[in-house]
């Protein structure tokens, strides 16, 4: 995969630790040819200590997805470290301990709302705040968990993905014209920070052991990263409004 994303230019969410899928993105991605630059919110130093760990150090600015003024001064930031963008990297999710765990019948509308602007709703706005930095042949990239299907103790969380795939559908009919592709990866279950704030989180590891056809590591977030990396590069220039499975087959067997 050497040189698949030369010149490129990216903006990646998400990266909390080195085990997250960003984190590996990041990765995959500057070994690749890319530029990349990292957001981060309420734990920026802890961003900027992971982003020291990736080949080249990047750059870290800071984004909260549900303020306005972060999202409207977006493209300067970045204008500060490179003079556009030709992909960005959504890997972003949040709910309330009441949304998730098996408590989907008592959660309050707040906390759902919540699980929504920041799951759901913030694709469209990264996106959006991203625009004026992207040219025709652009991608935006973002991370779901199969929302075909209702998980136990996924809940709102599920919900709020179910939401994600609907608006990569809708953005890429809007971005189209520009020559902006929308998509996105269903990873499978991955011991990530993200993972193990879910009560009963076990489930998913006991189920893809035993039925994903090819197996699956829940410490290797490698697969999901590559599958990134191909649709941000010129690979996939028709290919828009897309989900990518790579959960080791797991999504096409039947129960």
């Amino acid at each position: 995969m050497s040189g698949l994303l030369a010149g490129k230019r990216l903006l990646v969410t998400g990266v909390i630790t080195d085990a997250s899928i960003a984190f590996s993105v990041a990765k995959l991605a500057q070994e690749n040819g890319a530029q990349v630059v990292l957001t981060g919110y309420g734990r920026l130093s802890l961003v900027e200590r992971i982003a020291k760990r990736l080949p080249e150090p990047a750059p870290v600015i800071e984004v909260d997805v549900t303020n306005n003024e972060h999202l409207a001064g977006l493209a300067d930031r970045v204008r500060e470290h490179v003079d556009g963008l030709d992909g960005v990297v959504h890997s972003i999710g949040f709910a309330p301990q009441s949304c998730l765990g098996g408590g989907f019948l008592d959660a309050p509308w707040e906390d759902v709302a919540t699980a929504l602007h920041v799951s759901t709703f913030s694709y469209k706005s990264l996106a959006m705040a991203a625009l004026p930095l992207m040219s025709p042949g652009g991608a935006v990239v973002g991370l779901t968990f199969d929302a075909t299907k209702a998980w136990p103790v996924y809940d709102w969380m599920g919900v709020a993905k179910a939401g994600l795939e609907s608006a990569s559908r809708y953005l890429a009919l809007h971005l189209g014209k520009q020559g902006i592709r929308s998509n996105l990866v269903a990873a499978g279950p991955l011991r990530t920070i993200a993972a193990k704030s879910i009560p009963g989180f076990d489930q998913f590891e006991e189920a893809w052991a035993e039925r994903a056809p090819l197996g699956w590591s829940l410490t290797d977030q490698e697969p999901a990263a590559r599958a990134c990396l191909a649709l941000l590069s010129d690979w996939f220039p028709a290919t828009t409004g897309e989900i990518v499975h790579v959960d080791g087959g797991y999504h096409a067997i039947g129960s």
